[in-house]
């Protein structure tokens, strides 16, 4: 059975800092492109990060570009979202996603699983 479980959330100060983590079960990790998504209220889910299966490279979104650094272990099937200068325009319910054949990886839908989101609050 997969399984993502993100955990990692909270209500943190802008300029702060907070680490996700997406505890990964019932699949090879390394197979897949793993995406960090998130969605504000009322707004559509938008790609953060992702670190892609064909090439291993990790790519930014260009809002969170030199603050966030994704990261995966392998061995230890985790996935992590190290978010620093964290603003308030990062609240959002923070997702992680797998995809085996993703061409578009910043397009949810081409994700296969998801986790069920952990909540960011950036805010004084």
């Amino acid at each position: 059975q997969v399984q993502l479980v993100e955990s990692g959330g909270g209500l943190v100060q802008p300029g702060g800092s907070l680490r996700l983590s997406c505890a990964a079960s019932g699949f090879t990790l390394d197979a897949y492109t793993i995406g960090w998504f998130r969605q504000a209220p009322g707004k559509e889910r938008e790609g953060v990060s992702y670190i892609s299966n064909s090439d291993g490279n990790t790519y930014y979104a260009d809002s969170v570009k030199g603050r966030f650094t994704m990261s995966r272990d392998n061995a230890k099937k985790m996935v992590y979202l190290e978010m620093n200068s964290l603003k308030p325009e990062d609240t959002a319910a923070y997702y992680c996603a797998a995809g085996l054949v993703v061409v578009m990886a910043t397009e949810p839908k081409e994700y296969d699983y998801w986790g069920q989101g952990t909540q960011v609050t950036v805010s004084s």
